[in-house]
C-alpha cells in the first residue's frame, strides 16, 4: 500500500505491463480509477478477457472507474462532451488557455474516495501513458503537479497505489517528455522499465526488462536493488528469464 510503481518503455512498447496490474488490481477486488490515454475500452476489453477479467462487469458494478481519453478529446474537440452531460471533462484543459489538470485531478480523487456502500480493499490508479498529456498541450509543470496531487491524495490519505506508463527515448530531443521521466523515476518506489534489444528483433526474445527497487528513498544508505531479465510475449503470458537464458538458446 502508499506505493507508485514507473512503467517505463524505451525502444518498444511496454504495454503487457498495463494489461498485467490492470487485471492484477482487478482479481485482487481493489476499486481502479484507469486514466486510458493511449487505447479504447474495446481494445483493453478483448486483452483482459484473454486473462481472464470482465472490464465492462467490472464497470457494472462499480469496481472499475474508466476514462476514455481519445473518446473525451473528440468530444471536447467537436463540442459534444458538455451538451450531452451538462459536466465538464476530466480533459477540460486541451480547450482552454490554461494547461492545468485539476479537472483530472478531481475525477481521480472523486472516482477512488469511497463511499459508505464501497467493500473493495485499497483505491488504484492507473495511467496509460502519461506522455500523451504532453502531447495534447498540458505543461511538464502541470503534469508532474498533476502526479504530485494524486501521490498525496491516493498513496498517502487513501494508503492505495499508482501505477504510471512513460514511453521514453534517451536518444530522443523532447526534452520536456525527458523532463518528467527522469522526475518521476526519482519519486518512484519501483520501476520496470522494459527495453528492446540492442542488436534488433528476435522472436524468440522480445527485449529486457530492468527492475530496480528504490531502498534509497527509505533513506537506509543502501543502493537501489536491480535486477535483470529478459522476456518473451505469449498470447496470454509472458515468459521471464535471466540474459542469455532463452528456450531458444537451451
Amino acid at each position: 500500500q502508499g506505493k507508485f510503481t514507473l512503467l517505463r518503455d524505451t525502444r518498444t512498447d511496454g504495454s503487457f505491463l498495463v494489461h498485467h496490474f490492470l487485471s492484477f488490481y482487478l482479481r485482487a477486488g481493489c476499486k481502479v480509477c484507469f486514466v486510458a490515454l493511449l487505447q479504447s475500452f474495446s481494445h483493453y476489453n478483448i486483452v483482459a478477457q484473454k486473462l481472464g477479467v470482465s472490464l465492462t462487469a467490472a464497470k457494472e458494478r462499480g469496481q472499475l472507474v474508466f476514462l476514455e481519453g481519445l473518446k473525451s478529446c473528440l468530444d471536447l474537440l467537436f463540442g459534444e462532451e458538455e451538451k450531452q452531460s451538462g459536466q465538464s471533462s476530466p480533459l477540460q484543459f486541451i480547450s482552454e488557455s490554461a494547461s492545468d489538470l485539476k479537472a483530472l485531478f478531481d475525477f481521480v480523487r472523486t472516482s477512488l474516495t469511497p463511499t459508505g456502500s464501497d467493500s473493495w480493499k485499497g483505491p488504484v490508479l492507473l495511467v496509460d501513458d502519461l506522455s500523451v498529456l504532453l502531447s495534447l498541450g498540458a505543461t511538464p509543470v502541470a503534469v508532474l503537479d498533476f502526479i504530485h496531487y494524486c501521490r498525496v491524495t491516493v498513496c498517502y490519505q487513501l494508503k492505495g497505489n499508482i501505477v504510471v506508463l512513460v514511453h521514453s527515448n534517451e536518444d530522443s530531443e523532447d526534452e520536456e517528455n525527458e523532463l518528467i521521466v527522469n522526475s518521476l523515476c526519482h519519486h518512484s518506489d519501483l520501476i520496470l522499465w522494459v527495453e528492446g534489444l540492442a542488436t534488433g528483433f528476435c522472436k524468440d526474445v522480445h527485449g529486457q526488462i530492468k527492475i530496480i527497487r528504490r531502498v534509497s528513498l527509505e533513506l537506509t544508505a543502501e543502493q537501489d536493488l536491480v535486477q535483470i531479465y529478459q522476456y518473451k510475449i505469449q498470447d496470454k503470458n509472458v515468459t521471464f528469464f535471466a540474459r542469455g537464458l532463452s528456450a531458444a538458446v537451451l
